[in-house]
């Protein structure tokens, strides 16, 4: 392991030493001593845990081993929820922390009558509330760590597009995104969840990326499951960021370019035509339209891989077309100021946050302060956007008010 890593690791474990002192200290005084002897073992408990499922996990990837354990999972996903408590915890004691001080040097320097009952009253409460308010996240990840990542659904939107062909009217299209295969604990609730594709009865598949974490390898167990996947015109697919490989260390590139190559050998078993910088022309006996896939473009540390010109360059600019480009800042940077007219983009990538608020007329994350579209349907000029929340996760082993998804597009022709 290197210097960076050791200091890294040592930074975080002194971190979270000084934050369970503090928690320690503001809490000791006021949980009941019965309750106490409990309740001062979880606090360097959870951080163990966490701790230890952070390296653990770091170590399974150092050695090889792309596939998730549940119990790995479970646990550090619910000590997230813990550290997370904590840190609301701390915000609340450091907060009354502050107001005592204060009101210790306003006092001193104006005396008053004793306040000290008041001040420990106060301090009583607040810090009762501290605790109510840190349930909250911990509740919540041990839903998302057990139910909410594998409450698939199916997602049904009726599109009004102004250049698709009267034939293809009715034209039904089923998109998922963000399968990170390496992050699956459980194989049947995957399985059950993609069995939901082919009960939209598509005409066609769409995968926007991010069909694994690392390796290539995460997907064996998958295999089978996506080549049962039908579609009357066929089963499209791209490269996300994560495809590429770019985020783990090979012996040597010729090792990362084998690893990209036996990916692609999987689209091609699963029955999925990989669409690299490439479109390909679906053909109903009486009109035709055009799927574009790109590699991934994306801002800041995010390759640009894409080129929507070379993929493009061969299709009329009067047919209707779909685009599969795996980041919503493509379409925002490049697609919808495009000379040429992108009818409608599907993407994926954000997540959602994995955590969020996703109801009729509201819809909130914390990736919504970095990007622009970064959930839904989108449109500018007659162009559609689609962003997936997507179908996996990744990091936080979890997913909560953001529950994974399927899309079923129905693209009608507004030459009805």
């Amino acid at each position: 392991m290197s210097y960076r890593y050791i200091i890294f690791f040592s930074i975080i474990l002194v971190s979270f030493i000084i934050l369970d002192v503090y928690i320690w200290k503001g809490y000791h005084k006021t949980v009941k001593k019965k309750y106490f002897r409990i309740f001062k073992w979880f606090i360097p408990l959870s951080s163990m845990v966490f701790l230890s499922g952070f390296a653990l996990n770091f170590y399974r990837a150092s050695i090889g081993i792309v596939n998730a354990s549940a119990v790995i999972n479970i646990f550090f996903g619910i000590s997230l929820g813990f550290f997370i408590a904590k840190i609301l915890a701390a915000l609340f004691l450091f907060s009354e922390d502050i107001f005592r001080i204060l009101a210790l040097i306003k006092n001193k320097i104006a005396p008053k009558n004793d306040n000290s009952k008041l001040f420990a009253s106060r301090r009583t409460f607040v810090r009762n509330i501290s605790l109510g308010v840190a349930a909250i996240p911990v509740l919540g990840t041990i839903y998302a760590v057990t139910k909410g990542k594998y409450n698939f659904h199916v997602k049904r939107l009726d599109l009004s597009m102004k250049r698709l062909p009267l034939s293809f009217d009715g034209l039904k299209v089923v998109q998922f995104s963000d399968f990170h295969a390496g992050s699956f604990d459980d194989v049947d609730a995957v399985q059950e969840g993609l069995s939901l594709i082919n009960e939209a009865n598509p005409d066609l598949i769409m995968f926007t990326g991010d069909l694994v974490n690392n390796r290539a390898a995460e997907m064996i167990p998958y295999v089978e499951a996506l080549k049962n996947l039908s579609a009357k015109y066929g089963k499209f697919a791209i490269l996300g960021n994560h495809d590429y490989g770019d985020y783990v260390k090979f012996e040597s590139e010729e090792a990362r370019q084998n690893n990209l190559d036996e990916l692609e050998n999987i689209f091609k078993e699963s029955g999925f035509t990989l669409l690299k910088n490439e479109n390909i022309q679906i053909d109903n006996g009486t009109d035709a339209i055009d799927i574009i896939g790109v590699e991934n473009w994306g801002q800041g540390p995010f390759p640009k891989y894409g080129d929507i010109d070379l993929a493009s360059n061969s299709i009329p600019a009067s047919r209707f077309n779909i685009v599969l480009s795996h980041d919503p800042d493509h379409w925002e940077n490049i697609l919808r100021e495009h000379p040429k007219q992108f009818d409608l983009t599907l993407s994926g990538h954000t997540h959602g946050s994995q955590v969020g608020v996703d109801i009729p007329g509201w819809k909130w994350s914390p990736v919504k302060y970095r990007y622009k579209r970064w959930l839904g349907h989108y449109t500018e000029n007659d162009q559609h956007l689609f962003v997936s929340k997507g179908f996996g996760f990744l990091g936080f082993p979890g997913r909560i008010g953001m529950s994974p998804e399927v899309i079923s597009f129905k693209l009608h022709s507004e030459e009805v």
